[in-house]
């Protein structure tokens, strides 16, 4: 082998060597400055988990320019997602309204922590009914009705447990006007009703809604009305909440429009995670609104102009301002 030959493999080598660890350089560097989020979310079988599922896959879908990488958690909803932010134990959740609101001001649930004036809002997603289903054979068509029966009053870290109890406070009613309750997780109630160990189980929930169909589809059961002073009074004095209808021919056995109270779900976060990985989730999921919506029945009639204001109690996270001040919905 001539120098010349010798030299000119020897540099072809050093520039593979040097291209080599210039990518390696730059997939470390790459790796190196990837933000991980996960979103809490609520049972599987509700309609927190998929939404929270929906919205990572837009996130994750433009990792390779923003560098985020969004996961979903299982968890047991509103309140356990709120305490889970603040402990920096979730970067993002999806909770109610109504706790949106007292996590932020250290009211009801949240007194004795106090308030949270680090919680913000990102922006608002689908409106949820307070919705109790009961079995036929337990004759119970409004609420009242449930005195003395087996109800599942829900999951103790959960929204619908938390509302549970305030109407009963309102109602000056306890646990004690039933005949026994129960603490069951959302994926329980269905089965449990179906299989005759409750009369009546309570979910706060968008609808149409895969537990409440499997529970109307496998036994015999009717969507209970909640309504009447008490609830008027709760809305009058809690602004979070509002009037709701569930309608007529959803599910099986339940022709007729059935009214109720509601609140609406929204996504928020700590001021502690970053401006510039809030911006990115919410442009991502702006961006993809139309994807979103074909994702879950409960999301078809979302439109941007109500997701940055509606059932909102709290201020913006600032990376969502950003974004939304941007594309002209706020000014």
């Amino acid at each position: 082998m001539t120098f010349r030959k010798y030299l000119k493999r020897a540099l072809v080598g050093t520039a593979a060597v040097a291209i080599s660890l210039t990518f390696a350089s730059n997939v470390s560097a790459q790796r190196s400055q990837q933000q991980f989020v996960t979103i809490g979310t609520g049972g599987v079988t509700g309609v927190y988990y998929p939404v929270g599922g929906a919205i990572c896959r837009l996130v994750n879908a433009n990792r390779a320019d923003h560098g985020i990488r969004c996961t979903v958690e299982s968890t047991g909803g509103s309140i356990f997602n709120l305490n889970s932010i603040r402990a920096g134990e979730l970067d993002v959740g999806i909770v109610q309204s109504d706790w949106q609101y007292h996590a932020y001001h250290g009211t009801s649930r949240f007194s004795d922590a106090g308030p949270n004036k680090n919680l913000r809002a990102l922006f608002s997603i689908h409106p949820e009914a307070f919705t109790v289903i009961a079995r036929k054979d337990a004759n119970a068509t409004k609420f009242a009705d449930l005195r003395g029966k087996r109800v599942s009053i829900g999951d103790p870290g959960s929204g619908q447990r938390a509302s549970m109890d305030l109407l009963l406070e309102t109602l000056g009613w306890d646990h004690s006007v039933f005949s026994a309750t129960f603490d069951l997780k959302a994926a329980e109630q269905s089965i449990a009703l179906c299989n005759n160990q409750i009369d009546a189980m309570v979910y706060f929930v968008g609808h149409p809604n895969g537990s409440i169909q499997e529970a109307t589809t496998t036994c015999d059961s009717v969507i209970v009305e909640v309504a009447g002073e008490a609830v008027e009074k709760m809305i009058a004095e809690r602004p979070y909440y509002r009037t709701a209808t569930i309608p007529g021919g959803m599910y099986r056995g339940n022709p007729n429009d059935v009214q109720t109270f509601g609140v609406g779900a929204l996504l928020v976060a700590s001021t502690n995670v970053p401006e510039n990985v809030v911006y990115q989730m919410v442009k991502s999921l702006f961006e993809g609104l139309d994807q979103f919506k074909r994702l879950h029945p409960a999301l078809e009639h979302l439109d941007k102009e109500s997701m940055v204001s509606d059932a909102i109690a709290i201020p913006l996270h600032p990376g969502a301002e950003k974004y939304f001040r941007e594309v002209g919905l706020i000014k």
